[in-house]
């Protein structure tokens, strides 16, 4: 490059460094992410704390231990780890099969898969009550109870998370290169082998974050599960609806007590989960 072009150039450089991004600048961002973050969650959850604080860390671990409650803690938690983790196994299955086949009825399906999404959690529950109850479509298939048992809150579950595991694994699985896989059979590789070597360890992030997602949103569902469960204490009965039944008692101490119960079980799970995460993208090269 001549010099007359190297200084016409340098200019340019200069007024591109200097243009201002369209983006605010760092300090103006955090600030508004600490308020934004502040105002929503925090201020929220330490007026929840400060509440429950009132009765002492010996009044919280008596009311974990009470027995309703912590068999309400139990099917809550229980449950929804459970669902989470078959959202996770069967929403890497589909999510395969939406990005690499095509078939008739694709984009129909597609779009079943968000349907818990934008369906009322209370219109969810009653269909699912309707089709496994009893004399339901699907319940009267079986010879025994579905609906207002823990198995139906399991399903409903399952239902309201697993939008959750197919989209957190769609984009990723639309990245692997075919030519992996091709590399691994032309190597001898089986497909067994193909699926733990070559395709799982990429995805493992992802459907870790799908894990937390479903088992996040079911922990807190409400609306689709209190039509199905039967509400039965200490068999069916979890631990929102007994926060709900603790308001309806006038009994706020009690109730947000339950509420940082399951806010400090949350915390660690997810958090727990988060580190997983962490070694699984350090673990396979993953970013």
């Amino acid at each position: 490059m001549s010099v007359a072009a190297t200084s016409i150039a340098a200019p340019r450089r200069a007024l591109r460094l200097r243009r201002p991004s369209a983006l605010p600048g760092f300090g103006l961002a955090l600030g508004y992410t600490l308020f934004y973050l502040g105002l929503i969650v925090i201020i929220p959850l330490a007026a929840l704390v400060l509440r429950a604080s009132s009765i002492g860390f010996s009044g919280l671990i008596n009311i974990a231990t009470d027995e309703r409650v912590a068999a309400a803690l139990k099917v809550s938690f229980g449950l929804s780890f459970a669902a989470a983790a078959v959202d996770t196994i069967f929403g890497l299955l589909i999510a395969w099969v939406m990005v690499r086949y095509r078939f008739p009825g694709r984009k129909l399906l597609d779009a079943a898969i968000d349907l818990p999404f934008a369906l009322p959690t209370a219109v969810a529950g009653i269909a699912l009550a309707a089709l496994y109850a009893p004399n339901g479509w699907i319940g009267s298939l079986f010879n025994f109870p579905i609906a207002f048992t823990p198995l139906g809150i399991f399903i409903a579950l399952v239902f309201v998370g697993l939008p959750f595991a197919v989209r957190t694994v769609e984009p990723l699985i639309a990245d692997i290169d075919r030519e992996l896989e091709e590399a691994a059979a032309t190597l001898g590789a089986s497909r067994t082998r193909a699926i733990f070597t070559v395709l799982l360890p990429p995805l493992i992030p992802a459907m870790l974050t799908g894990f937390a997602l479903a088992f996040g949103r079911a922990v807190g569902e409400y609306g689709s599960v209190i039509f199905i469960a039967g509400n039965k204490p200490y068999i069916s009965e979890i631990a929102p609806l007994l926060i709900i039944v603790k308001l309806e008692e006038f009994n706020y101490t009690g109730a947000t007590a339950i509420a940082t119960i399951m806010l400090a079980i949350s915390f660690v799970t997810l958090l727990a989960i988060n580190l997983l995460q962490a070694y699984s993208r350090r673990r396979f090269g993953h970013v």
